[in-house]
């Protein structure tokens, strides 16, 4: 079993730049990321292979809800992941994906207030 993966490069670019303006460390800015690519409710079928980005390991990523998340990818993707197919393959394809669509939505936002108001569907920053 596999406990550790590795971003692509542009999405440790991305966490570090979110993470200068607003001190968010990357293991809350990797749960954003899955979020928005799981909200896109189509499956990440495009994997990106660059592994030039920064490690992350599984418990730090998932941590006590590992199950929630592979059920939630598993629906997104539409069919049951064995656990080498899972993690870290599918989980690094939504952490990638969704980075690309958390910068958009932090830029889109102008700052932290407005982000998160976007984030729950509150205002009118969509």
């Amino acid at each position: 079993m596999i406990f550790k993966l590795k971003t692509a490069k542009r999405t440790q670019n991305i966490f570090c730049e979110i993470e200068r303006s607003t001190h968010l460390k990357p293991y809350t800015l990797v749960k954003h990321a899955i979020a928005w690519s799981l909200k896109e409710g189509t499956p990440a079928d495009k994997f990106n292979y660059d592994t030039n980005g920064q490690e992350l390991n599984r418990q730090t990523i998932m941590g006590e809800f590992d199950e929630y998340f592979k059920v939630l990818i598993e629906q997104v993707e539409g069919r049951h992941l064995t656990d080498d197919e899972f993690f870290p393959k599918y989980v690094k394809a939504h952490i990638d994906r969704g980075a690309i669509i958390l910068e958009s939505r932090f830029k889109h936002a102008g700052n932290m207030d407005k982000y998160v108001l976007e984030a729950l569907g509150v205002g009118d920053t969509v």
